[in-house]
């Protein structure tokens, strides 16, 4: 089974994941971006905000997109795999862009993942208060840097862009204990 934790930046995805990774001992863990050699490179790339041109920064997770398939989803198919954000990701960013259709969206992303996308994914839901606290407490990136309005809207592009690939998403409060959360994505996955 193929899943993906999603959320925007400090809604605890390292957190569930580590979690996960005992329950399923024999998972591929993996992320996007940055999971392979050049999605490292993709990734410090995309995190230093230098890019200005937002379509090229979205090519950018294309093209670690297509590489982290090749890589790494299609030769463990059989096996547990999950991922550190997925498709849903890119084209909730691109969508917030407002610079390419929505159909185009779609089909890019399916090129580059030759319609292969997560079977059940979990988004991990921050309250606007919960979101600003967090990032009050760390050094901040180059995506969090743009403010909490603007994760705010990626989180709601995160639905959107399910609903768009027509992939099963699961919102859980990311505010509970991280039990609790835990607890809740091992019911869905089970």
């Amino acid at each position: 089974m193929y899943i993906a934790i999603e959320g925007i930046d400090t809604a605890g995805k390292s957190t569930q994941i580590t979690t996960l990774a005992s329950a399923f001992p024999h998972a591929i863990i993996t992320k996007e971006p940055g999971a392979t050699a050049v999605g490292k490179e993709i990734r410090e790339l995309v995190l230093s905000a230098r890019a200005k041109s937002k379509k090229a920064e979205f090519l950018l997770f294309l093209a670690d997109r297509a590489e982290h398939i090749k890589e790494v989803i299609e030769p463990n198919r059989e096996k547990m795999i999950i991922s550190d954000r997925s498709a849903v990701s890119g084209v909730a960013y691109a969508l917030i862009q407002g610079e390419i259709e929505k159909e185009e969206l779609v089909s890019l992303n399916n090129f580059a993942t030759n319609g292969i996308y997560p079977q059940k994914i979990f988004l991990l839901f921050l309250t606007k208060e919960e979101l600003e606290f967090r990032l009050s407490q760390k050094e901040l990136d180059g995506i969090e840097l743009r403010g909490s309005a603007y994760l705010l809207k990626i989180q709601d592009a995160i639905i959107e862009a399910a609903k768009l690939l027509k992939l099963e998403l699961v919102t859980i409060d990311a505010t509970q204990s991280r039990e609790e959360i835990s607890a809740q994505i091992l019911k869905n996955i089970n």
